[in-house]
């Protein structure tokens, strides 16, 4: 056993003295390249234009050592124009259990419109706002079927 031993780290060395032989003689080889170019080193910097800007003509003034702390900008807005109050509308619907919760969350899906389900002490009211008194009305004829009492009304912002 300790002859075949002997041998075989032998063997391995012999292999891996002519692999670096090999690998050196690849690294260091005198082939040349036919085709080699020299390298240049070429600067060119791309010059930009100065855009010119009204407020950097201030930067550059210094008449009588005075500079301009603060850029000033004048806007003139016109604010007599009246806003047209749009009325915004609100359904209130109670919530007695989960089961009306779950279809008025369904109908409201399809009727896509946004909700807030407002919880106290006394139960649960779903809230809904929209500008459409007309596809609030349809919603509260559907709640009907399912024995949902919701009522709509103008909203009314609480000052």
């Amino acid at each position: 056993m300790q002859k075949i031993l002997k041998w075989l780290t032998l063997l391995i060395a012999v292999g891996v003295a002519v692999f670096v032989v090999f690998f050196l003689i690849s690294i260091n080889s005198n082939e040349t390249s036919v085709n080699l170019v020299p390298l240049e080193h070429r600067s060119e910097v791309a010059v930009k234009d100065r855009e010119n800007i009204w407020l950097e003509s201030f930067s550059k003034t210094e008449r009588l050592g005075y500079f301009y702390p603060v850029n000033e900008v004048f806007i003139q807005v016109d604010l007599n124009e009246k806003v047209a109050e749009k009325t915004i509308y609100r359904l209130s619907a109670p919530i007695a259990d989960p089961y009306q919760l779950f279809c008025l969350k369904e109908e409201l899906k399809q009727h896509q419109l946004k909700y807030y389900l407002k919880k106290d002490k006394s139960g649960a009211e779903l809230l809904i706002y929209s500008k459409e008194r007309d596809k609030l009305e349809s919603l509260v004829k559907v709640l009907k079927n399912y024995q949902i009492s919701a009522t709509v009304g103008l909203y009314k912002e609480d000052t």
